[in-house]
């Protein structure tokens, strides 16, 4: 089985770079999603019209580009084959566990509490992840920067986000977005399998959302048989540019992923996600939501553990056999 090529520094710095731009999306597309839902009062239908319209914009670029379209074929002939497990394909399901999460637990525990328990099921998921290697990809050392960072990273984000903190919150409640921020992990390491496989970043971003849309759209009909559909629609045209948005963060995960592995990645996404959120709250602030000085604290801490893990250093032991 072939592998992926080691990388120089200059390109594992520019995969760095596009994992932050990777965060800057996210954070734009929160915002984004988080204001259709408060308009629509319904987090749910905000995240079936935004992977919807994302998987309609793909569509249209599939009937338009040859290769994403071959790269179906040879994705789904190299799972018939054997070569590649039936369950690459299905790294969506990943982001639609993660808003659905948003819309179960998000209101009652906060952006503090939530942000902290997905971003540790993200880092703990990177280092499993790069730790032993996936489907082409060989096992990354885990070294002693990448552990570094990774620990800062952690506390960067407990702080940027302890203004939020406080509240009788139901322990168990923590479970589920820290059970998505292991599923975002995974869904980047195989979206970047399928990406190989297809030869093509459309083919494996258009399956990340058809299977995405798919999950949601169930949990949607379940959610709007109980409480009923909103009486009305907004108008504003913004509001419907998240699936758009999501197609190009995506996409741009699954290259990415190839140079810098599912750790970098992941800390590169929520040193962005971080700054951004930092921006928009100063530039379009939402009512009742001030910046306050341990949330500029904990962004420029984040951004140093970035920096810490992209360190080349020695590696803590020999990696074991990747997962299949």
């Amino acid at each position: 089985m072939t592998t992926e090529p080691a990388h120089s520094r200059s390109a594992v710095a520019i995969g760095v770079a596009g994992a932050v731009l990777v965060g800057v999306l996210t954070a734009t597309q929160s915002r984004v999603n988080g204001e259709l839902g408060r308009a629509l009062s319904d987090g749910y239908l905000a995240a079936v019209i935004s992977f919807g319209s994302g998987l309609v914009i793909l569509l249209v670029a599939l009937a338009a580009w040859a290769p994403g379209r071959q790269g179906l074929s040879k994705a789904f002939a190299s799972v018939r084959e054997g070569t590649t497990p039936w369950w690459y394909l299905c790294g969506g399901a990943g982001g639609a566990l993660f808003v659905l999460s948003q819309g179960i637990t998000g209101a009652v525990l906060g952006v503090a509490l939530f942000t902290v328990a997905v971003v540790c099921g993200q880092t703990i998921s990177g280092l499993a992840i790069d730790r032993n290697g996936i489907g082409h990809t060989p096992p990354a050392a885990i070294t002693v920067t990448r552990l570094l960072g990774s620990a800062l990273a952690l506390i960067a984000v407990g702080v940027a986000v302890s203004a939020g903190f406080g509240g009788d919150i139901p322990a168990w409640m923590l479970l589920l977005p820290f059970a998505a921020g292991l599923a975002v992990g995974l869904q980047q390491a195989v979206n970047g399998q399928v990406r190989r496989v297809a030869g093509s970043a459309l083919t494996a971003t258009f399956m990340n959302f058809l299977v995405g849309a798919t999950v949601l759209l169930v949990a949607c009909l379940i959610h709007e048989a109980i409480v009923g559909l909103p009486e009305r629609m907004p108008t504003t045209p913004v509001l419907y540019l998240g699936g758009l948005i999501g197609t190009i963060f995506i996409g741009g995960a699954v290259v990415v992923v190839r140079v810098t592995g599912v750790l970098l990645l992941g800390l590169g996404s929520v040193a962005g996600q971080l700054v951004m959120s930092l921006v928009l709250d100063l530039v379009v602030p939402v009512a009742g939501r001030a910046v306050v000085t341990s949330t500029v604290v904990g962004t420029l801490l984040t951004l140093v553990a970035v920096a810490i893990a992209a360190i080349p250093s020695r590696s803590l032991g020999t990696a074991p056999l990747r997962v299949r």
